[in-house]
């Protein structure tokens, strides 16, 4: 039913009605401006919500993103790892397509619709500020026409009371003419009035008619219309809303659609032959399997047969007892001695187990050392504590460092040289001899990084055979090898790791190295037993587990016979069959006046 309808059918009859018709209609606008009110409060909370989860997914892709320059970056080598940082990335994209549409649904939608409603009531204001102000108009003719009706009835009854009344003096034969006269006067006057007063309610009548049959038929008509277009209006442009909040959708489907193809084709992307490649390759030792077990026929009398890892070979290639002379008390490489009774040899099958299960032994003493300056927290710089392979690639690793270095002291060297030869040739561009001292300095850390590279090569073509093996500095000679012999070492697997489960430098299992006996560190002096240089106190108690070591107890006294030679341990004796390593902050120290290097440790 049309606005136009209600006021031809049921606004015409009085004004009342249509007064009561206005306001219902008021109501209504009212209602209409609610509810798009309501319609933009609902998409700008839509656009709060895709803006804070499109936050959270950049947070969540930015949490699991890789830090630089730490060990998360060494695992997206792997194609797993970088199928889940194009993951990472791509939900970088979809959290900006939500955000597209948090801006698309604020412009188009709720900063339009806010506009429009400021709009709309300022319409809806002036529509019904007419249309109150033609009711008034109305209502003010209608006072007129009442009061132009109340002023004709009153006039018409004055002159008849008075055409009575002359009539009455007229008929009355006591009364003067004067009187009579008088009388007549008055009632002509009244009809005259009322004459007069016809003439006004009928002018006022005709103007009331006039003006309501416009009120009725054309104002009230208009506003209506008006008020009914402006409703339509309202209808349409939510409904259009509506429409632009789906289509704002739809036009990140396409691309939010392409960052989750991205995603399955970095998903299919993942080669698990490659990673598995990957981890064989970061992880290979180099290392040769150990050989065979050597039979062992105990139904021979019990005589040590002398094996390819035999430290000590006599000089006419005949076996001989691993420790002779002065050195029987002597532990190798310095293990403490074991008091209790010689067992019986075990069980061939249960040797082997004990070989398969049992942790490598070390090889020589410069390896204890090395393993336990690693437990203590400091790496060899050579690497050497790691397997061959490894060693290699960190070795190159530095070598490519180092190079980088020197390219980069280069450029600066090359820079300045040329800002030097412009002063010179320009000196009022600046000193030629401010750059000098730059240069120096420059020149110091080139040779320096020189130095350090040709070190890490040297080391690198050691592991890679382009070099024979270094060997350490003689510092004294063992007694049990003679200078002239050498000795044939059968490096096993077993003994290639230090006490702390890492890996020496030494090589293969396959190879023989022939080391001069002179060459040996000093620990090796089996011969005669090393001089004591002091004493010391322990300060704490020390488990010595690892081979090479020795328990001490706190406020134990013990013989010192070497010195801290800069790792940390130093080594002690109890007894003449107990000698081993303990660590230097454990024990209070005091050397002898005319040892060498004498100093104290706390």
């Amino acid at each position: 039913m049309s606005f136009c309808f209600l006021s031809c059918r049921w606004l015409l009859p009085t004004w009342i009605f249509k007064k009561d018709q206005f306001d219902n209609l008021e109501k209504h606008t009212q209602w209409g401006i609610d509810v798009l009110e309501k319609y933009i409060k609902f998409v700008k909370e839509r656009t709060e919500i895709e803006i804070n989860y499109a936050k959270q997914l950049r947070n969540l892709s930015k949490k699991y993103q890789p830090k630089k320059n730490s060990k998360e970056e060494d695992e997206y080598k792997y194609s797993s790892c970088q199928a889940f940082l194009a993951t990472l990335n791509e939900m970088n994209d979809y959290a900006g397509q939500h955000e597209v549409v948090s801006e698309n649904m604020t412009s188009q939608i709720t900063a339009e619709l806010a506009r429009y409603v400021q709009e709309l009531k300022q319409e809806r204001k002036m529509h019904f500020h007419d249309g109150r102000k033609a009711q008034q108009h109305i209502e003010t003719c209608w006072k007129q026409l009442e009061s132009s009706k109340r002023r004709f009835e009153r006039d018409c009854k004055e002159a008849d009371r008075a055409q009575q009344y002359f009539e009455k003096m007229d008929a009355d034969i006591n009364v003067t003419k004067a009187d009579v006269e008088k009388a007549r006067q008055q009632a002509q006057l009244r009809h005259q009035m009322a004459e007069e007063s016809k003439a006004e309610y009928s002018s006022t009548l005709q103007r009331f008619n006039h003006e309501q049959h416009d009120h009725y038929h054309t104002h009230i008509p208009n506003i209506f219309q008006k008020i009914q277009e402006m409703e339509e209006r309202r209808i349409i442009r939510i409904g259009e809303s509506m429409k632009t909040f789906a289509e704002v959708d739809r036009q990140v489907i396409p691309i939010i659609g392409k960052c989750l193809d991205e995603i399955t084709k970095a998903a299919e992307s993942i080669d698990q032959k490659h990673d598995s490649q990957l981890v064989v390759e970061a992880f290979k030792s180099g290392f040769e399997p150990p050989g065979d077990v050597d039979f062992e026929d105990f139904t021979q009398p019990i005589k040590r047969t002398v094996s390819d890892s035999s430290l000590s070979n006599s000089k006419d290639g005949k076996p001989e007892s691993r420790f002779s002379g002065k050195s029987k008390g002597k532990l190798w490489p310095f293990i403490k001695k074991n008091k209790s009774p010689k067992q019986q040899k075990e069980p061939l099958s249960h040797r082997f187990n004990e070989f398969m299960t049992s942790k490598p032994k070390i090889h020589c003493f410069r390896s204890l050392k090395r393993g336990l300056s690693l437990k203590l927290g400091g790496g060899p710089e050579d690497f050497s504590n790691l397997p061959p392979e490894q060693r290699r690639k960190k070795l190159q690793q530095k070598v490519d460092e180092l190079n980088r270095d020197i390219q980069k002291e280069m450029d600066q060297r090359d820079a300045l040289t040329k800002m030097k030869d412009v002063y010179i040739k320009n000196p009022q561009m600046g000193d030629a001899a401010s750059v000098d001292l730059k240069l120096a300095e420059l020149a110091q850390n080139l040779e320096k990084l020189r130095l350090e590279a040709q070190k890490f090569e040297g080391w690198l073509a050691e592991v890679e055979g382009r070099l024979p093996a270094r060997t350490e500095p003689a510092r004294r000679q063992s007694g049990m090898y003679e200078p002239q012999n050498t000795l044939t070492v059968n490096n096993c697997a077993q003994d290639r790791e230090s006490p702390d489960g890492s890996y020496t430098e030494e090589p293969s299992q396959e190879s023989e190295v022939k080391v001069p006996a002179a060459e040996f560190d000093d620990e090796f002096d089996d011969e005669e037993p090393l001089p004591t240089i002091g004493t010391c106190k322990a300060l704490y108690t020390f488990e010595g587990q690892n081979e090479g070591t020795i328990s001490v107890s706190e406020g134990e006294t013990l013989f010192i016979i070497e010195e801290d030679k800069g790792d940390g341990w130093t080594r002690i004796r109890r007894n003449e069959d107990e000698e081993g390593y303990v660590p230097t902050s454990y024990v209070e120290v005091y050397l002898e006046k005319n040892a060498k290097g004498a100093m104290t440790y706390i």
